[in-house]
């Protein structure tokens, strides 16, 4: 079956590690303050759910996601998961003792209704150099057994592109930092990458480890479950953590370097909190169909506090401004052929007007404002831009119109280089079959701030062989 949505199958690895640990009773506190960063450390985020009881969790800090799919995205969340997502405080609301209550409910009708939000930020990675860690205290749904048949709570994070998008997965990037079903004494870490089915990450079932909680199960007591991205030794490295030890972590060289580029050289991760209930990583944990005929609903899970924090590396993430989407393309003031430079930055570059290129055809295009794109692009394509000039200002956001009828499981990176094709990106965006290879979107990504005239590279890289993108114009704002 082909699928491009997060978090699909996955399949137990046998018993936990760990299950052998005894068991010891400890006094765990229902909500504590979040920890002060370690030494050299900088906090960039955090929440601690210290609302009134009853109340939303901040619209500053998180979207709430609702309904059984993202808009034009893949039904049941891609996961087969049944519960329908809503923003009632019966389901999602501060429990005013310092913790975000999560509750799976179900109705007279069967119907179960559930609560997921998602980071308002997106540009959660470490500095170049640096680390980056996601980190909360959690307390699963505390139920077990054939009650627990079909409860999948889970604490991730997804790759940037996939917001507005929805068919880049798994090539942008994810990280299941704690996940659980069905009641099992077990914290699951998995990383998605690379293409689906099968790939460097194994798709679907992603790379995985898990582990049973140190003492108390991770269903009867709050538990800490971090995740870390270090780029400060080489290769890079991935780390799972529970309780702060360490039991999962992918280093760089597992997996090929464009896969890599692909989920960490675009504008970082949002973070997600969720309790599904249903779907293929329970069935798969089960041997059957969940939920299951014994479930008690109204078990949540709660959330003491979400933090990230960077270390070392130089400046920490900012909060990227909202993109100003183009207005329609206007004629561009450069020949559209054999283009002599000189252009602004910050106009709009029709893509076609390029100087040189590799691989890249030009065609009609049916978006608005009529012309040519070029494309359909594919890995090691490029076109060159010379002579585009950024001035003064700081060049921080980069858009592309862009469309693509690539088949199902191919995607790519749309890449900006200066004034050499194999410079390091300054800044990129994943694509993937967008309905059409007339059917447009605008994408935005972040760049590292531009200033003066450059030969502006467009770049294209794929995992796979085959086209995967075509560009109609693009632009960059301060």
């Amino acid at each position: 079956m082909s699928v491009s949505s997060p978090r699909r199958w996955k399949i137990a690895l046998g018993s936990a590690i760990g299950a052998a640990l005894i068991a010891v009773p400890l006094t765990i506190p229902a909500s504590a303050a979040v920890p002060p960063p370690p030494s050299g450390w900088t906090t960039v985020f955090t929440d601690d759910f210290t609302g009134a009881a009853g109340s939303l969790p901040s619209g500053a800090n998180w979207i709430i996601d609702t309904g059984h799919a993202y808009p034009g995205g893949p039904g049941n969340w891609g996961t087969g998961e049944i519960q329908n997502y809503t923003a009632d405080p019966a389901n999602l609301s501060h429990d005013g003792a310092g913790n975000l209550r999560i509750t799976p409910l179900r109705d007279g009708a069967g119907n179960w209704t559930s609560g997921r939000v998602e980071t308002q930020r997106t540009n959660f990675k470490p500095p170049a150099g640096g680390a980056l860690r996601i980190e909360s205290r959690i307390q699963m749904p505390n139920v077990t057994g054939a009650a627990a048949l079909g409860y999948w709570p889970a604490f991730w994070a997804l790759g940037s592109p996939y917001r507005g998008n929805y068919w880049n997965w798994p090539a942008v990037g994810e990280f299941d930092i704690m996940e659980n079903v069905n009641g099992i004494n077990s914290v699951w870490g998995v990383l998605h990458c690379g293409v689906n089915p099968g790939g460097p990450c194994n798709e679907t079932t992603g790379i995985v480890a898990n582990r049973a909680c140190p003492g108390a199960s991770c269903q009867s007591a709050f538990h800490t479950y971090t995740f870390e991205w270090d780029t400060s030794v080489s290769p890079h490295v991935f780390r799972w953590m529970v309780d702060g030890q360490q039991f999962h972590s992918v280093s760089q060289n597992q997996v090929d370097a464009t896969t890599w580029a692909n989920m960490t050289n675009h504008a970082g991760y949002f973070v997600l909190l969720n309790v599904a209930i249903g779907g293929a990583f329970p069935n798969n944990n089960s041997g059957t169909v969940t939920p299951g005929p014994g479930i008690v609903p109204g078990r949540p899970m709660l959330v003491d506090y979400v933090t990230v924090l960077t270390r070392g590396g130089g400046t920490n993430p900012t909060t990227p401004t909202t993109p100003t989407t183009p207005t329609t393309p206007t004629t561009p003031t450069t020949p559209t052929t054999g283009n002599p430079g000189g252009g602004s930055a910050y106009g709009t570059i029709q893509a076609e007007s390029y100087s040189q290129a590799a691989g890249i055809a030009k065609q009609a295009t049916s978006d608005t404002g009529g012309g040519q794109n070029i494309g359909p692009a594919g890995n090691g394509d490029w076109a060159l831009y010379r002579g585009v000039d950024f001035g003064t200002q700081t060049g921080r956001q980069f858009q592309a119109r862009v469309a693509s009828g690539a088949a199902g499981g191919v995607s790519g990176l749309v890449e900006v280089r200066l004034d050499s094709p194999t410079s390091a990106p300054v800044g990129s965006f994943a694509i993937a079959n967008t309905g059409g290879w007339q059917n447009w979107r605008t994408v935005p990504a972040n760049v590292s701030g531009i200033t003066g005239k450059h030969n502006v590279y467009l770049t294209f890289t794929s995992g796979q062989p085959a086209d995967f993108v075509s560009v109609n114009w693009f632009t960059f704002t301060p």
